[in-house]
């Protein structure tokens, strides 16, 4: 792995987009702290104050839809509040230059869509959507449903609604997992931005970029699994200090 100074490696990987001019961006949770949304995972996450196996399993929705709805009530209004980060503009922008053909995201916040990107693979769904198990239909959600009690039902059959998210138990929908694979073996360069990588199937996909001969530049505050495998440039920060300064260098 080069190692150099900051700007330099800006600079390089500004190179390398210009040269090969197909990237896509492998995104997780530390992108969209800045926009107000808090990780799953560590100190203030989720999973610190509610049990994903009683709050997040399938099982435990179909059982007690009632209360496993504390959660997604809870998480709807964090999302409600938020807004597209820096970094998410950064990553439309690039989008816009031509640069950036997709986002495959293991967020559920939706932000990327907001920022304007239009290819974006949503791996474990959009919490911003709801779901009948029973009949399939789907509906956005509205700051309404997130406040009826117990929790918002099918108008078609008077199920409970769930947010169309990938609950624990649950299978990444395959169309979403084709279009991830097809992407990472397309690359030419991969950004790794905000992820863990400790959290699978998803975490695979890097790897199928790099088998494919894909640059990986990977962006986060700490290293991961990814940065001594297979990352080649690491860029410490956060997303939206990195972000930004390498699309400025592409003008």
């Amino acid at each position: 792995m080069e190692k150099k100074g900051p700007m330099d490696d800006y600079r390089k990987i500004a190179g390398l987009i210009k040269e090969n001019g197909y990237v896509v961006a492998f995104t997780g949770a530390g992108i969209s702290v800045e926009s107000g949304i808090p990780t799953f995972r560590g100190g203030q996450g989720l999973w610190e104050k509610y049990d994903p196996m009683e709050y997040a399993h399938i099982s435990a929705f179909a059982g007690n839809p009632e209360k496993v709805w504390v959660m997604p009530r809870e998480m709807s209004e964090v999302i409600f509040q938020s807004g597209p980060s820096p970094a998410h503009v950064a990553l439309s922008n690039l989008e816009e230059k031509g640069f950036l053909k997709a986002v495959i995201t293991q967020n559920v916040d939706g932000l990327h869509h907001i920022a304007g990107n239009t290819n974006v693979i949503e791996y474990h769904g959009n919490h911003r959507w709801l779901i009948c198990m029973s009949c399939r239909k789907r509906i956005p959600l509205t700051p309404e449903l997130v406040g009826i009690y117990p929790y918002p039902r099918c108008e078609k059959c008077n199920k409970a609604l769930k947010p169309d998210v990938v609950f624990f138990g649950e299978g990444i929908p395959m169309a979403e997992m084709v279009r991830a694979n097809d992407e990472a073996n397309r690359c030419r360069v991969m950004f790794i931005i905000g992820t863990s990588g400790v959290v699978y199937p998803a975490a695979d996909i890097p790897h199928v970029a790099k088998s494919n001969g894909a640059t990986i530049v990977e962006i986060n505050v700490e290293s991961t699994p990814f940065t001594a495998s297979i990352t080649d440039y690491f860029l410490p920060g956060t997303a939206s200090q990195v972000l930004p300064k390498i699309v400025e260098l592409m003008e």
